[in-house]
């Protein structure tokens, strides 16, 4: 499904935390520091972000919860929705964060280890508040060509990312977020495949993630069947602003919001 210029896209940066610092790296490596949270997440807002994502990218390998006391100083500054992803495993740990600021949540390796997750969280806090996101590297050997990773992207899981989708959708999450372990950082572009993939099988928000590197990108994503557009490298290290993206796309026809 193509973007036909009804549907309003959303540019949604990404603070990628580690140690309460945002982060940023290739492929899920060789991080570097790119600030403090709750700064970064107030001058996304002032410079025209529609949506923040926030991921507490070694909470799951720690083996402990989301750091909610950043989770807390980043609603104190936020004037967007903001989710956050990292550590959330039951519905006891998602409503921890919801109670601390956040508008979503995102949940990753546990929904894949316990699907049935994803409809606990529906149930409770709505489609809307509930976010699952997909990390998948290229594997010619899928159906879709792409094979699932958990726990940060350190786990091949055997398992087609097409299918996952669809059990996804199941569920009735009101968004999934496939992030391509093969693209992330790399400014390469989006993995335009693996977001049509979650198109074709869901009815879901697709958030695109992974790859940006120029406004092409953003522009292909949409067209693709992107409901939002989520970036980090480009806009953390100043390549491209949010507001550049957003008359880009609207000069090409794809309707974003005016802030």
């Amino acid at each position: 499904m193509k973007n036909n210029g009804t549907e309003t896209v959303r540019i949604m940066p990404c603070l990628d935390m580690q140690n309460g610092r945002v982060v940023k790296g290739i492929r899920f490596e060789n991080l570097r520091d790119a600030g403090d949270p709750a700064e970064c997440a107030a001058a996304y807002c002032e410079a025209g972000a529609d949506e923040i994502a926030l991921l507490d990218i070694t909470a799951t390998l720690e083996k402990r919860a989301t750091m909610l006391e950043v989770v807390k100083s980043v609603a104190a500054v936020v004037t967007v929705p903001f989710s956050v992803g990292g550590g959330i495993s039951d519905v006891s740990s998602a409503e921890a964060v919801l109670e601390a600021g956040a508008d979503k949540i995102s949940v990753s390796s546990a929904a894949f280890r316990k699907p049935e997750v994803i409809a606990e969280m529906v149930k409770k806090f709505g489609s809307q508040k509930v976010i699952v996101a997909v990390d998948a590297a290229v594997n010619a050997g899928m159906k879709s060509g792409y094979e699932v990773y958990i726990d940060g992207g350190k786990t091949a899981t055997g398992s087609d990312a097409g299918e996952w989708f669809k059990k996804i959708d199941g569920f009735g999450a009101g968004a999934i977020l496939p992030t391509s372990k093969t693209a992330d950082g790399a400014k390469c572009g989006y993995a335009l495949p693996l977001i049509q993939a979650a198109r074709n099988a869901s009815s879901a928000d697709i958030i695109a993630s992974g790859g940006a590197g120029t406004l092409e990108h953003f522009r292909e994503a949409a067209e693709a069947g992107a409901s939002a557009l989520l970036a980090a490298s480009v806009f953390h290290f100043k390549i491209i602003g949010i507001r550049e993206v957003k008359e880009y796309l609207r000069n090409n026809g794809i309707n974003v919001s005016g802030r």
